[in-house]
């Protein structure tokens, strides 16, 4: 290769991977459980979906809604979630003004922010309803739960609480934006980087040989493996993070700025425009028997949202979507739009027969990353690549900081390198061990929603993230951080079966394999732990970093142990 080119290669892959070396690593692991998502909910809540297989019930949601509230004239928008056991639900103030009045907002109301605000400072409402329970419960931070914790956390969303200021889109996902286009970057240098060696060095791995040449094995081998996963979930995440970015220009050349319209004709909102007539409707509306109508003229296809606007009006609509399940067709979404008073369908479209040219791109972007079109063997693939990609990384934060570890080199220079790398391995290091932890609480405290689960896993992974960094030596953090997820990975389905008398052989006779999916996943991960641990303690190396002694320019560094930080012991 030219020398140009490998140097304009070698320094973009370098220079934007260590910048989004730690939040890449957050956005991989939290990503890599959220696979299992509706697993870890059921997990924390102890009721299994497989087990139950809940039937969504609409009227019964309806019904008990009408005792608190007076429904006429109101809209409903109903979430479905992924496996069907519960729904979002969301409900407007009444169209009818002589019901609904605005109530006044208290002097010194702090706004409320995140998901759980939707319903404003009128009568509307907003919370999660369980059709297994055939109740609620409870509003979207009462109902949050670790799986929506892990799934949130992938994008940043938590940031968007932190500060919470208008920049045109929340920050969390502007950050993590950010984060997988500079990663498309480090991913492209990173290949062509390596192109030339790939043929004859590809399954060149040295174990034997100094660290360098360890992590950079590692670094290559890894990386190139799982080069067209993480290529897949650097561009499905662009586009499914900052799409905004990609669709203004568009909206502005194509649609004269209206953003409204372009997401209708992209088929992100089908808005339904009804006038409120102050009639009463005539007679009553089966919910129910309308889903699985269409559920029946729509084999192998799931509801994902139902739209209910001007309740018990003459002017009555509902709106159903559907998308069909992946494997009984890859693409496709439907809808229908039926006006209640009269029965006439005023738009429809299959979700198995009519998928178009957009149903196919938003599918196969959906779908590939997401990887919940192969089934549970797909997911469990995904996360073993998803982990995959934070060892590359951790790697190549090593590779970075020895690299740069010379006695030529400044010491400010040497000393902010050494600070940098300290403070990266350590949120990253900490971060299975807190995810453990937090797990187990969960079975301990009292009462569990957001700020619960906030609390336990942000403190946590700062207090232990603070100690490492302060122990100043990387082969003891690795060690510990090993020897912590190994205690506490195990202890994870300990805790669940004494809190619930859910041990994994009860959860195997009763079929409940998402709960007892997850003990077995956390056993697995105390072993191999365990193992790491074990091998690292009486097998590993000596390293030495920021060697200080002999700092002089051009006189080699002595195996002295050092004043300033080091890591003079065993990796």
């Amino acid at each position: 290769m030219d020398p140009r080119k490998y140097n304009i290669y070698f320094h973009t892959h370098t220079i934007s991977g260590i910048i989004i070396a730690a939040i890449l690593y957050v956005i991989f692991f939290a990503g890599s459980f959220s696979f299992f998502k509706d697993d870890i909910s059921a997990w924390q809540k102890g009721k299994s979906i497989v087990a139950r297989k809940p039937v969504p019930g609409f009227n019964n949601l309806i019904d008990s809604l009408s005792h608190k509230y007076n429904l006429q004239g109101r809209s409903f928008d109903f979430y479905i979630q992924r496996q069907g056991q519960g729904a979002y639900v969301s409900m407007t103030a009444s169209a009818d003004t002589t019901i609904s009045k605005p109530k006044p907002k208290p002097k010194g109301e702090v706004k409320r922010r995140g998901r759980g605000r939707r319903g404003g400072d009128d009568d509307s409402a907003y919370f999660l309803y369980s059709f297994a329970d055939q109740k609620a419960a409870g509003d979207y931070a009462d109902a949050y739960d670790m799986g929506e914790f892990l799934y949130r956390l992938h994008f940043l969303a938590q940031l968007n609480q932190v500060f919470p200021f208008n920049i045109g889109t929340p920050v969390g996902y502007l950050i993590a934006g950010i984060v997988s286009f500079l990663f498309l970057f480090a991913l492209i240098t990173g290949l062509l980087l390596h192109w030339d060696k790939i043929r004859s060095s590809f399954f060149l791995f040295r174990p034997m040989s100094k660290w360098k040449t360890v992590w950079t094995d590692m670094h290559t081998v890894l990386g190139v493996i799982g080069f067209p996963f993480q290529f897949v979930f650097a561009l499905t995440g662009v586009i499914l993070i900052v799409n905004w970015v990609i669709l203004t220009p568009a909206a502005n050349v194509l649609y004269d700025g209206n953003t409204e319209k372009m997401y209708e004709s992209l088929e992100f909102g089908r808005s339904i425009k009804a006038d409120y007539t102050y009639t009463p409707m005539k007679g009553s509306f089966d919910m129910d028997a309308f889903v699985a109508q269409w559920s029946s003229r729509w084999p192998g296809s799931q509801v994902t949202r139902v739209h209910i606007a001007n309740y018990q009006d003459e002017s009555m609509q509902v709106s159903l979507e559907a998308k069909p399940n992946p494997e009984a067709n890859f693409a496709g979404s439907g809808f229908v739009h039926v006006q209640v008073a009269s029965g006439k369908i005023l738009a429809e479209k299959s979700p198995v027969a009519d998928a178009s040219y957009i149903d196919g791109v938003k599918s196969l972007v959906y779908h590939l990353h997401f990887g919940d079109f192969g089934g549970k063997p797909l997911r469990i693939v995904f996360f073993i690549l998803g982990l995959m990609g934070c060892a590359v990384i951790i790697s190549g934060i090593l590779i970075w900081l020895v690299a740069r570890d010379k006695v030529s080199t400044e010491k400010r220079k040497r000393t902010f390198n050494f600070w940098a790398s300290n403070v990266f391995l350590a949120a990253c290091l900490s971060m299975l061990p807190v995810t453990a932890f937090t797990l187990i609480m969960l079975k301990v405290l009292p009462k569990v929603d957001q700020a619960a689960i906030y609390h336990t896993y942000f403190y946590s992974w700062l207090a232990l993230s603070t100690y490492f960094i302060v122990r100043r030596s990387f082969p003891l953090m690795n060690r510990q951080a090993l020897l912590l997820s190994a205690v506490l990975c195990l202890t994870v389905p300990v805790a669940n079966g004494m809190a619930t008398g859910l041990w994994m052989w009860a959860t195997w006779q009763q079929g409940a394999f998402d709960i007892f999916f997850i003990d077995a996943l956390f056993l697995v991960l105390s072993v191999c732990c365990a193992f790491a641990w074990k091998r690292v303690r009486s097998e590993a190396r000596p390293f030495r970093i920021l060697d200080q002694k002999n700092d002089q320019a051009g006189t080699p560094a002595k195996p002295a142990p050092s004043r300033i930080p080091s890591a003079t012991t065993k990796i």
